[in-house]
């Protein structure tokens, strides 16, 4: 998967992540969320179910960026 496919991809999960946690994030952090929660959330469903293609990439990176928003919202800095 090329670098700008990865960002594309990720920059979509993260925004859809951020909506359905309804947090308010900038572009910036919606993407790092996003390419970082489908590389968790790709990783981890492909493993699991054993199942290649881009719709289990997509929710896999859904799932992925709403785990990381819940992570980042329980344990990360408080305001």
């Amino acid at each position: 998967m090329s670098v700008l496919l990865l960002a594309i991809i990720g920059a979509a999960a993260g925004f859809l992540a951020t909506r359905l946690m309804r947090i308010e994030a900038d572009l910036i952090t919606t993407v790092v969320i996003g390419v970082f929660g489908a590389l968790i959330g790709g990783l981890v469903l492909r493993l699991l179910l054993t199942i290649t293609g881009a719709l289990a990439g997509f929710v896999g990176a859904v799932l992925g960026a709403m785990l990381l928003i819940w992570l980042w919202q329980t344990y990360g800095p408080k305001r």
